[in-house]
């Protein structure tokens, strides 16, 4: 199971690569602490970086600078629009080329377009990194998971309650539905169980709130 969550007050400079573009960390900071966010806020974004600096502790060999910035800038917009990736991504390919080259831009904004889907390909060991430390909220300890699941309702509280209780269960079958959960080696030992465990008691609990049997166990 993943460390315990940050404190109240996540603060995830700790984790900036660039100490000379302090303005733009500044900018991405206040961009995570809009008013309206729920789960994808600094406490998420400091977990993330959290994760990776486990994952490479324990030896994921990933390219630490385009994965952090990837973070970053992963969820940095974020307004219930589909598009919000794109548009993150775009924000990254727009201030990143004179701050770290086209090549490591471009990277990053490959890596926040991959956060929509969470699928990398076998040998994408910067986009398995990513992508693991992006869900190890699943694997948390129940309580923190709870909070994950509450503040995930709030982004959504224009939603109505069937409709989001039937998209939330469609959303983790397809993650129970997948083979594996997590990419890299130590994710999958450290997080797996818990993070199947966590899906299986949701799962469960939703379809009762629908009036449905679970068609999808994790």
């Amino acid at each position: 199971m993943p460390d315990e969550r940050p404190s109240a007050a996540a603060d995830p400079r700790h984790w900036w690569p660039l100490p000379e573009a302090e303005p733009l960390r500044e900018h991405l900071v206040e961009a995570w602490s809009e008013p309206h966010r729920g789960y994808h806020d600094l406490t998420h974004l400091t977990e993330v970086l959290a994760h990776l600096e486990e994952l490479a502790a324990a030896g994921v060999p990933f390219p630490v600078l385009p994965v952090v910035l990837a973070a970053w800038f992963h969820d940095a917009v974020y307004d219930g629009e589909r598009d919000a990736e794109e548009r993150s991504a775009a924000w990254a390919e727009d201030v990143l080329p004179e701050l770290v080259g086209p090549e490591v831009a471009d990277e990053v904004a490959r890596l926040v377009r991959l956060t929509e889907t969470h699928l990398p390909a076998d040998d994408d060991v910067a986009g398995c990194a990513l992508s693991d430390a992006d869900l190890a909220i699943l694997a948390a300890a129940p309580a923190r998971y709870a909070e994950y699941v509450r503040t995930v309702r709030e982004e959504y509280a224009h939603v109505d309650d069937e409709a989001f209780l039937r998209g939330r269960a469609s959303v983790l079958a397809g993650l129970a539905e997948k083979p594996h959960l997590f990419h890299t080696r130590p994710a999958r030992e450290r997080w797996e169980d818990a993070a199947r465990a966590n899906l299986s008691a949701e799962l469960e609990g939703l379809a009762r709130a629908i009036g449905e049997p679970q068609a999808h166990p994790a």
